[in-house]
């Protein structure tokens, strides 16, 4: 469902949600094993939805850790890095995805081999996260959030962030951690103390 215009508030989601939404992507089915497999790409290097369902199972390369992304937001090509735990996660979906007879092509496809659309991944996700027990809002986008406050967790230079990400410049970069992570704005609101007795 599209959100009619409507700007939600970025919503990175905490490990222990996206480990639930991972786990709760049956291991034992081929659906599962691709969905969990899109989930973690967009956890994991931060792809936007219309980036990961562009994948091609040529753009990634597991022995060095990168999946390239050919046609980004405004057309721009980047190449970025992958977990090895992510990468395992990938391998599953691609040996499920042989074993099916399904050729070179999209990575992520339908059981028959056709593209998936983004109206399916937005809707799955809403799915995941109910069968997750996740209460709040969860969305594809909310998964590059999730990484983007993880990177910065992490310590991670803002432009190393930014080249990850696929931002054109650092400045949007910078804006988009502010409203993401706003750790010290809170920190400082928490110290404060009143007296309601004066």
């Amino acid at each position: 469902m599209s959100n009619a215009g409507v700007r939600f508030p970025p919503e990175p989601l905490s490990a222990a949600e996206v480990r639930k939404l991972l786990l709760a992507c049956s291991p034992d089915s081929d659906t599962g094993k691709r969905n969990r497999a899109l989930l973690a790409v967009m956890w994991r290097t931060g792809l936007r939805c219309s980036e990961v369902l562009a994948l091609r199972v040529s753009d990634v390369d597991a022995e060095r850790g990168t999946i390239r992304v050919l046609r980004g937001k405004g057309c721009k090509a980047r190449t970025v890095g992958a977990d090895p735990d992510c990468m395992a996660v990938v391998a599953v979906w691609v040996a499920a995805r042989a074993a099916r007879g399904i050729g070179p092509g999209r990575l992520f496809c339908t059981l028959a081999g056709t593209p998936l659309c983004a109206r399916y991944v937005r809707a799955m996700v809403g799915r995941v996260a109910v069968r997750a027990g996740i209460e709040h809002r969860v969305h594809p986008h909310g998964l590059r959030h999730t990484m983007a406050a993880e990177l910065s967790d992490e310590g991670w230079p803002v432009l190393l962030i930014s080249r990850q990400l696929g931002h054109s410049n650092v400045a949007t970069t910078n804006t988009y951690l502010q409203s993401l992570h706003p750790a010290e704005v809170i920190d400082r609101a928490r110290t404060r103390r009143w007296d309601l007795a004066g």
